[in-house]
């Protein structure tokens, strides 16, 4: 049977293999698990079956704590359940984890694994969360890419039904649960034929039932409790070998393999990391990269976590092995190391020629973890006395325990494009490269990889899509910082960001503004110029503002610059990206109407007929760089942490910074100084036709529209363009009354013109 390949992310896939086995999915919303259950429920409502011919009873509760509760009575009940959370959300169902693992109920959790809240809040990726369940007895079952969202998703439910034990299978927040990639689906009828139907069957004649009366949820004394404990321990001794059978199936249906710890690597590699999740692929890159020249080193990947097998960890590791660096992306403030560390040192305790073990953090809040830095702790493992409790990604000054890079490398496979998209939160950008990664991947032989950076403004804020395409399987899980294709979207970028970064020499760079050629010279930065002129870049422009705007699509640029990019970056021939533009267009609006279809036909007609090829002077090459004009007056926060956070450039920033906030304190007012400017469209105050309302004040989101009253002396000091009128009302006789907008704040949503009450308006 030939493989269906298609193009998803992280969350699609583990969800679709967690609705073939689910009868009953609990749900309550947590970013950046939410798309599971939402696949679900609307998988549910269009009828989909499962593997035993039903649709799944999906039941969305009020909080994480319900839908756990509910999971556990579910389970009691006989039917198979699951639910799908992170973070907070994972936390408040630890009470109730403790119950289904301690009743040896069959559940099945999906974590898309993310930062519990400490100093501050994070929305973002790291194993903060599942590290903090893994004393509730449910098993932990970790997955380090797309693909293995799914294939694992599998081995998790039907090794549950099976030992009769609960699984968390968890994979990284956004790095996996919203990277799309091109991968292969399992089948419903394959899955349905490893599922052991007599252990399902014993399951639901265990299930608590009128017609089989029994008591559960007992209270026990100190007599018999200890007892009753330890008489579980035979359902966790079976579950690594459990979980290597089905690994093995799933390896028989796939081709691929998958163990309890995976070894990747020289069979006789001297140094190693062990780790898991989604820096696997990248550590994989750099192995690669090493053993290419003459080193012997090797990663082992740990797949399930919990119960942890000296056996199979053991079949893994090289006998050659001297040096062990243990990575985890999660920090346990007081303990002697973290804990995948501190399993990995229990393993050989009193182990005679034990090799050399040091443990290091690494990406917590999802912070970037880069070929460099892994290179960085093979680096430090090949040192005489290699640097314990390291971290990597970080500069920290305070208590000296980061890796230093000293070497940049890139180990991606040189044939793979790479393009970056600078996008506005609700533009549309994130969701057109989204189509871009499933058109060529679902239509051509190309694998395709997409991740999408937002920041925490979500719609609104930066966005920033990162696409790889290549004839192999792509793995590298970080940041594009070489890239042979730029677009910007937003124009007020090119003086906010640095947006030209990395890209490569000959690249193509396409910028959405309303400046046509002529007065590029006048607008750009000169840094910005320079960089275009040394480097012999590509540079195009289009105003796809404006086409949106003629076609009726508002600020939807996102066909339009879709369009360009598929003629500009030539990845498939434009006759065909036309054909399955339009198609994609027909598939995702077709319920909205011809009009709606036939604008977004006009939009990717227009975006590939408006580019405009800039001849790049000669003369930009010899402009002077301007230096960055420094107010005095502005508080050093401000200037030392915010400036460089609003630059994204607080990547930078050494841990000193923070001296004096470790429990994550800033000062209020800090947004006053964040002037972005990102309205294309900005209201205009109409003195002769306020009514003086304020409606427009009170609705603004942002604050970026105030009233004011200016006394008398305010008046006669007022500059000549400063235009007022009488305030209304016997409180404010006397007074002077205007509308003042902050053009620099303003977000152009429009709020503010739809709730103006007076016939007059513009």
């Amino acid at each position: 049977m030939p493989k269906t390949m298609k193009s998803m992310d992280g969350n699609t896939a583990a969800a679709h293999v967690a609705y073939a086995f689910t009868e009953v999915a609990t749900i309550y919303p947590i970013t950046p698990s939410s798309n599971m259950a939402e696949a679900v429920d609307a998988w549910a409502a269009e009828g989909r079956k499962n593997i035993f011919g039903q649709t799944v009873k999906v039941v969305e509760m009020q909080s994480e704590a319900g839908a756990a509760g509910a999971v556990h009575g579910s389970l009691v009940g006989g039917a198979l359940t699951t639910t799908f959370t992170a973070s907070q959300g994972l936390l408040l169902m630890i009470p109730n984890m403790y119950k289904i693992a301690g009743e040896l109920l069959p559940g099945v959790f999906h974590v898309a694994a993310r930062t519990v809240a400490t100093h501050a809040l994070s929305i973002f990726g790291d194993h903060s969360d599942v590290m903090a369940v893994r004393q509730t007895g449910f098993s932990l079952l970790s997955s380090g890419s797309v693909q293995e969202a799914m294939d694992l998703a599998a081995v998790a439910h039907l090794s549950a039904i099976k030992a009769r034990v609960p699984f968390l299978h968890f994979f990284d927040g956004f790095r996996t649960s919203h990277e799309i990639q091109k991968i292969e689906v399992l089948d419903y009828e394959d899955l349905a034929k490893l599922v052991d139907w007599e252990a399902i069957e014993r399951f639901r004649k265990n299930s608590l039932n009128p017609e089989r009366p029994k008591i559960i949820g007992t209270a026990q004394n100190p007599d018999i409790f200890f007892q009753a404990r330890e008489s579980a321990n035979r359902f966790y001794e079976a579950v690594p070998d459990i979980v290597a059978s089905y690994m093995d199936e799933i390896n028989k249906l796939t081709g691929r393999n998958y163990k309890p710890f995976n070894y990747y690597g020289d069979p006789n590699a001297e140094n190693i990391i062990v780790a898991m999740g989604s820096v696997g692929e990248t550590i994989e890159e750099v192995v690669d990269y090493l053993n290419s020249k003459g080193e012997k080193v090797g990663l082992i990947r740990v797949r399930l976590y919990r119960p942890f097998s000296p056996k199979y960890f053991f079949e893994a590791l090289p006998k050659s092995v001297k040096k062990i660096a243990v990575l985890d992306r999660t920090k346990e403030p007081g303990a002697l190391g973290e804990p995948l560390y501190e399993d990995v040192k229990t393993l050989f305790y009193d182990t005679q020629n034990a090799p050399l073990i040091v443990g290091g953090r690494y990406g917590l809040s999802s912070k970037d973890t880069t070929p460099s830095q892994i290179l960085a702790v093979f680096k430090n493992l090949k040192s005489d006395k290699p640097k314990d409790h390291f971290t990597i990604g970080i500069v920290d000054d305070v208590t000296y325990l980061s890796l230093p890079i000293d070497e940049e490398i890139n180990t991606s496979d040189k044939d793979t494009v790479c393009c970056k998209f600078w996008g506005f939160g609700s533009d549309g950008t994130v969701g057109a490269n989204k189509d871009a990664i499933k058109i060529i991947g679902d239509n051509t032989d190309m694998y395709a990889q997409g991740y999408f950076a937002y920041d925490s403004k979500k719609s609104g804020g930066v966005t920033v899509s990162h696409l790889r395409f290549g004839k192999k399987p792509i793995r590298s899980t970080y940041l594009i910082d070489q890239a042979d294709y730029i677009a910007c979207h937003k124009q007020s970028y090119v003086y906010l960001y640095d947006v030209l970064a990395g890209l490569k020499k000959n690249g193509t760079f396409v910028l959405n503004t309303i400046w046509d050629e002529s007065e590029l010279d006048k607008h750009l930065p000169n840094k910005m110029k320079r960089y275009l002129a040394e480097n012999n870049i590509n540079f195009y422009i289009i105003n796809a503002t404006k086409i949106a705007k003629e076609i009726g699509l508002g600020a939807r640029i996102n066909m339009i610059m879709q369009a360009a990019f598929f003629k500009l970056a030539n990845i498939i021939p434009i006759e065909t990206a036309t054909k399955l533009l339009k198609e994609a267009i027909v598939h995702s609006y077709g319920k909205q109407g011809d009009k709606v279809i036939n604008m977004n036909y006009q939009a990717v007609d227009r975006g590939i007929d408006s580019i405009v090829k800039v001849n790049v002077p000669e003369s930009w090459k010899h402009v002077p760089v301007e230096e960055e004009k420094k107010d005095e007056n502005r508080p050093e926060f401000i200037k030392n942490v915010v400036d460089v956070m609003n630059r994204l450039e607080g990547d930078k920033l050494p841990v000193s910074t923070f001296i004096g906030r470790e429990n994550g304190e800033f000062p209020s007012g800090t947004s006053a100084y964040e002037k972005r400017g990102i309205a294309i469209d900005v209201p205009e105050w109409i003195p002769e036709n306020c009514i003086q309302c304020n409606f427009c004040s009170y609705v603004c989101p942002h604050a970026a529209i105030r009233p004011f009253l200016l006394n008398e002396e305010e008046v006669k000091i007022k500059p000549a363009d400063f235009v007022t009128k009488k305030a209304i009302g016997k409180e404010v006789k006397g007074y002077e009354y205007r509308i003042q907008v902050s053009v620099l704040d303003c977000t152009g949503c429009g709020s503010c013109a739809e709730v103006c009450p007076t016939p007059k308006k513009a």
